[in-house]
């Protein structure tokens, strides 16, 4: 089962580690053009309208709700019925979200009028219209991107994974060609650079679309306009997403918490959260969402034919392997989160302290991986085995926790506390689903999967000592290269020699920690660090 689950699990992280490569990649550009001022503030706010809706509504519970429910229909039933359900839901999708999009254009200003007053500072109004305006440009996204994951949600229970892990990817190339073509004709057109961005937004959207009909096509799928809400299998669904949205609400909630309070805290703090989150996130979706995405469809069966046993041991399996990615990485951006903001964004805009405020947020993030990643495991588990009311009461307590620690720490840490707020809920989050999860399944061979913590974190703490005295050794003993070719070449040689001399740092401290942590794992012997490898080395040798 374990060599099943990291089969799929590479499958989908190589799909997904190229759509964060590009994510890095696509924020670099950012952070180049717009660093952590208004315009970026102004964009994050704006996208988080959307962005909230779709990561409750369309990822969150259209993943727990839809995904066991058309894999079961597709077990039971044949891909006869389970293509009706697809264009059922599909259709479904779109009037709904089509409604919500005219609904946010309309009152993107009220809602936007609610933010604190020190959000408007000096120049309010400006960034009031601005943030308003990118609302408005931004919303339909929510439409395309449900389309999106419906579509990717059946080719996943087909276990066909790659493309839509993939198609990130698109959106992302999306963005990155609005940068390069839109952007630089932004002021000939009369809008704000960063409206070039909000359209590749939209583009990308499209093309997350466009990549996976014609695999889906070859399945044998055909699109149908209809619509049914009385289709017993639809109603399953709607029933599912309901609850489903909250139980999948804490860490998007959070967030948006996150985001409202940070608002106070002076111009570039919801930018420097922002970049740090998504830096937090990047590990989540090459190991998290791989693990997760993989792990699903398999505990979906499981619990169509009720077996229990085999949902059991499945479950462990993943806990495992994702403790074996997510803890390293977790102790990885928390020993080297200045050096490695500083080489992904330092440049442009982008300054150091710029640099500092991100790697400050980044720091205190980084522990919540664990838990979302846990999370992406544990929660869509209850709605496969049709409980929808345990993971709903436990995001409600983490929603009112995080709330708590955050309207506290905020006082004392500034924005960093909303950091460190959110991880400590999503741990507490993670937790609970994972005991009550235990004691549904009569036990998750917790023995197993604790020994297996206790061990990879031993190895991940040698990892990161290692890598954070490698950093500090080659930043004392690197010579100052930027400061040598200042005086002779032009500024963007001077940028590079310091991205250069960055990237050394962080690429020579990952590569002294990787070499820690495998032979710490040999003398622990964990089996499951020799499973993750195989799978990488087997990639590789393809």
């Amino acid at each position: 089962m374990s060599e099943r689950l990291a089969k799929s699990a590479g499958t989908v992280g190589l799909a997904v580690m190229t759509s964060r490569l590009l994510g890095v990649i696509r924020d670099q550009v950012m952070a180049g053009l717009f660093g952590t001022g208004m315009a970026q503030d102004a964009f994050n706010i704006a996208s988080r309208i959307p962005n909230l809706v779709r990561d409750l509504f369309a990822e969150g519970a259209m993943s727990a709700a839809f995904v066991p429910t058309f894999t079961r229909h597709l077990q039971l039933h044949g891909k006869e019925a389970a293509w009706r359900l697809g264009n059922l839901v599909l259709n479904a999708l779109i009037v709904i979200t089509a409604v919500l999009v005219v609904a946010g254009m309309f009152l993107a200003e009220p809602i936007l009028l609610l933010l604190p007053e020190d959000f408007a500072g000096p120049d309010g109004a400006q960034r009031l219209s601005l943030t308003v305006s990118l609302a408005r440009v931004i919303m339909p996204f929510l439409t395309l991107v449900a389309v999106a994951v419906a579509l990717g949600g059946m080719l996943n229970a087909l276990r066909r994974f790659f493309i839509p892990a993939l198609s990130p990817a698109v959106f992302n190339v999306g963005v990155l060609f609005s940068a390069v073509a839109i952007v630089p004709f932004c002021d000939d057109l009369g809008w704000h650079p960063i409206f070039g961005i909000a359209v590749g937004t939209l583009i990308g959207g499209l093309g997350q679309i466009l990549i996976q009909i014609p695999l889906l096509h070859r399945e044998g799928f055909r699109y149908k306009p209809i619509l049914s809400f009385r289709d017993p299998g639809m109603r399953e669904i709607l029933l599912l997403m309901g609850p489903g949205t909250l139980g999948l609400a804490a860490a998007q909630v959070n967030l948006l918490v996150n985001t409202y309070l940070a608002y106070g805290e002076g111009e570039g703090a919801v930018s420097a959260l922002s970049f740090a989150f998504r830096l937090m996130y990047l590990p989540i979706g090459l190991f998290g969402v791989s693990v997760a995405t993989a792990t699903l469809p398999e505990v979906a069966r499981h619990a169509a034919t009720g077996a229990i046993g085999e949902m059991r041991r499945t479950l462990s399996s993943s806990l495992r392997m994702m403790l074996m990615l997510s803890v390293p990485a977790t102790i990885g951006l928390m020993a080297l989160s200045s050096p490695i903001v500083e080489f992904l964004f330092e440049r442009g805009a982008f300054d150091s302290a710029s640099t500092r405020a991100t790697a400050l947020a980044l720091l205190c993030y980084a522990p919540g991986l664990i838990g979302y990643s846990a999370v992406k495991i544990a929660s869509p588990t209850f709605y496969a085995m049709h409980d929808a009311r345990t993971p709903v009461l436990v995001s409600l307590a983490t929603i009112v926790i995080n709330v708590v620690l955050n309207v506290t720490l905020v006082r004392v840490m500034s924005f960093q506390g909303l950091a460190l707020g959110t991880a400590i809920a999503a741990l507490f989050n993670a937790g609970m689903l994972l005991f009550l999860l235990s004691r549904r399944t009569g036990g998750l061979e917790g023995s197993r999967v604790l020994q297996a913590f206790v061990k990879i974190l031993v190895a991940s703490i040698a990892m990161g000592a290692a890598a954070l005295v490698t950093e500090a050794w080659l930043d004392a003993s690197l010579p100052d290269m930027a400061s040598w070719v200042s005086w002779m070449y032009a500024d963007w040689v001077f940028a590079a020699a310091r991205t250069l001399r960055a990237g050394i740092r962080v690429g020579g401290a990952i590569g002294v920690g990787l070499l820690v942590l495998g032979a710490m794992s040999s003398l622990l012997r964990l089996h499951e660090f020799t499973t993750v490898l195989a799978r990488v080395m087997s990639r590789v040798r393809r």
